[in-house]
C-alpha cells in the first residue's frame, strides 16, 4: 500500500507518444501524480485543465505534473490535444500502478467489471518518497482541492 511516508512505487507506463516514462526518472524533482478515471470525461477535463492552468506555478517550485489513467495513449493524446495539456498523460494498460497506489475503482458509471483509476493525487518529494495523498473516497467525482496542493508543495 502507497501511504504516506513510505517509498513511491517505481512505474514504467506509455506517454501520448507510446514513449516508456517512469517515476524514477524525476529523482531529485518534486512529482505530482494525478489519477484520473478517464480522458474526455467532464471532471476528468475540469481536473487536468486546472492543472495546466497551474503549470507556471508547478514549474516555479520544480514540480513534475504526470496525469495517469488507464486509458491507452491514443486517447490520452486525442484528450492532451483537445485541451492543450502542458504536462505528459500516461497510459497504465495494465492498471499495475493503479494498483500500486491503491486506486482501483470498479464499476465506473455503472458499467459492471470495468476496472480504472480512482481520482487521487500523490506528491513526492525528491527523495522519492510520498508526502501527500488524496483519494476521491467514495465517488471520483470529487475533485482534489488545488490551493491545498501548491501550498503543501511550497511547504515541502
Amino acid at each position: 500500500m502507497s501511504t504516506v511516508n513510505s517509498s513511491a512505487p517505481d512505474f514504467t507506463l506509455k506517454n501520448t507518444k507510446k514513449e516508456d516514462v517512469s517515476l524514477s526518472d524525476f529523482k531529485g524533482k518534486t512529482v505530482v501524480l494525478a489519477f484520473y478515471p478517464g480522458a474526455l470525461t467532464g471532471v476528468c477535463d475540469t481536473e487536468m485543465c486546472k492543472l495546466k492552468e497551474d503549470m507556471e506555478v508547478f514549474n516555479e517550485m520544480d514540480t513534475t505534473v504526470l496525469g495517469i489513467s488507464v486509458d491507452s495513449p491514443w486517447a490520452n493524446a486525442a484528450f492532451a490535444e483537445k485541451y492543450d495539456l502542458n504536462f505528459e498523460l500516461l497510459s497504465d494498460l495494465d492498471r499495475s500502478a493503479t494498483k500500486d497506489y491503491d486506486f482501483l475503482f470498479e464499476g465506473l458509471g455503472g458499467i459492471e467489471g470495468y476496472t480504472c483509476a480512482n481520482r487521487g493525487v500523490v506528491i513526492v518529494d525528491s527523495e522519492g518518497t510520498i508526502k501527500y495523498r488524496w483519494v476521491a473516497e467514495p465517488n471520483p467525482g470529487v475533485e482534489p482541492n488545488y490551493d491545498e496542493i501548491k501550498d503543501f508543495i511550497k511547504n515541502l
